[in-house]
């Protein structure tokens, strides 16, 4: 199957779907689609039965009698019967389902399955039995799609003892676009702009098309407007999208302290203790909560480079930083019209230190682990995380944004690189020589360290002269701009 003109992307998943439907077996085949709303699941799987002829089923949420009279409408339809079809039990539906594949592979797309699931709870049971040995024999070679936002819950369809573990062909998440695909995707020639783009909705692609009609930023100084009239605008749909994001997870239920552990994260607590403080709470209380929206995919886990019980959580969606660290605190004048501008202009140093500050961290992160080359690092990276050093003579530690390791000929694990990134500043002489000190030190605490360990610099802005001067010649400094962190290696 060609991919349809207008798709943006998404070729790796395209291609699996496109294997998927295609496989030429006389049985039926089941495959998991899954990933947070506004991705284009649903434009992908449409695409998908459109080119394939196949039957797409979107679910609501109702009840399993109103669902059932949904399905036989839609089944119907697509049979081109004059009436719909009446099921009384989801059995029944399924039954019928699994003989669709008149001719050959046919994909069947259940969307949203998570709705149907809540309703009829037996649901993935019945479709165990449809896929069984007695059920194959009645059955034909349908290629069964189930979909769903609810992350959590698609992730546990195929867990443990769960009726469809093991059965699925197919297990697909469709992610975010990163940050080099985003700035494609917003049409954004300016790498500052498009950074700053990104800080903000991430790579979310209905977001710039849908939620926006279209409007993106026309250059550095439109930044700010753009801004205004689109996210903090009350009658604009990203104003109050974030907490839509956490409404629509139905695993969320006790939301008011969900939403005050991400604004704990956003504010730049990172670590249990630091979120439980912020919240009053006792570190051993934050643990379900933690779990709950790493599971959800709002947070991530990142463990400390060298110390391996510590960890820090990071927000994943930019939209969720944003709302935590800008709106959240200032709702009450947000929602009235016309006080937009007053909010934005007080909170510049807040956008600076806990948007732009953090986001541009993990993009320092992400390509150290993703596009940098081995010349660059010195050496094939193992993994890249963040770091915190103890340092008992000055009494304090010392955080790196970003950590590399490799392995040397033996296999041992090395040190390949240590690095600070500064999103607004013009990065100088002093943070070189602040990490040519770290390496010093973990050179006598470290044994994966060297003086080969290479200092990483990343700057969202530029390099001053003297820095360039003493970075140059030297094989042991990397100077990381936006040009190279958006386009090379």
């Amino acid at each position: 199957m060609e991919k349809p003109d207008g798709m943006f992307d998404r070729d790796y998943e395209w291609a699996e779907l496109a294997r998927f439907v295609s496989y030429p077996g006389p049985e039926a085949t089941l495959g998991i689609v899954s990933g947070r709303r506004r991705q284009g699941k649903t434009f992908l799987l449409d695409a998908v039965c459109r080119a394939a002829g196949g039957f797409y089923f979107a679910a609501t949420e109702s009840t399993e009698a109103e669902s059932l009279h949904q399905f036989g409408t839609v089944l119907a339809r697509h049979l081109g019967e004059p009436a719909p079809r009446r099921f009384a039990y989801w059995d029944e539906a399924i039954d019928v389902l699994m003989t669709l594949a008149k001719t050959g592979p046919l994909p069947v797309v259940i969307d949203e399955f998570p709705y149907l699931a809540k309703a009829s709870p037996n649901l993935p049971s019945l479709i165990q039995r449809a896929l069984g040995p007695d059920g194959q024999r009645r059955g034909t070679p349908i290629r069964l799609l189930l979909c769903g936002s609810a992350l959590s819950f698609m992730g546990n369809l195929l867990v443990g003892n769960a009726p469809l573990r093991g059965r699925a062909s197919l297990e697909l998440v469709i992610p975010t676009l990163d940050y080099r695909l985003a700035r494609d995707f917003w049409q954004i020639d300016d790498l500052r702009l498009a950074f700053l783009v990104n800080a903000v909705v991430g790579g979310t692609p209905a977001y710039r098309r849908e939620f926006t009609l279209g409007d993106a930023p026309s250059g550095l100084e439109d930044f700010g407007p753009w801004v205004i009239r689109n996210i903090l605008n009350p009658g604009r749909p990203l104003f109050r999208e974030a907490r839509f994001l956490l409404a629509e997870e139905p695993d969320l239920r006790d939301t008011a302290l969900y939403h005050g552990v991400l604004s704990a994260i956003a504010d730049g607590n990172h670590t249990r203790g630091g979120i439980a403080s912020y919240l009053e709470r006792k570190s051993t209380d934050m643990g379900h909560a933690l779990t709950v929206l790493e599971d959800v995919g709002m947070i991530t886990r990142e463990v400390d480079a060298f110390h391996g019980k510590r960890s820090g959580y990071q927000i994943v969606e930019p939209m969720l930083t944003f709302y935590y660290a800008i709106m959240r605190p200032e709702w009450t004048d947000l929602e009235r019209p016309g006080y937009a501008e007053q909010v934005w202009a007080r909170s510049q140093a807040t956008f600076s230190g806990k948007v732009l500050g953090p986001h541009f961290e993990r993009l320092a992160r992400t390509w150290t682990r993703w596009h940098a080359d081995a010349e660059t690092l010195g050496g094939r990276r193992t993994r890249v995380a963040y770091g915190t050093i103890p340092d008992p003579a000055s009494k304090t530690s010392h955080e790196l944004d970003v950590v590399v390791f490799g392995r040397d000929g033996a296999g041992r694990e090395i040190l390949l690189a240590i690095g600070e990134a500064k999103s607004n500043d013009i990065v100088g002489r002093g943070q070189l020589q602040r990490l040519e000190r770290l390496r010093d030190l973990l050179i006598e605490r470290d044994e994966r360290a060297t003086v080969s360990t290479k200092l990483l610099l990343y700057s969202g802005r530029s390099f001053n002269a003297e820095l360039i001067q003493a970075a140059d010649g030297r094989d042991d400094v990397e100077l990381v701009d936006l040009k190279r962190l958006y386009v090379a290696g």
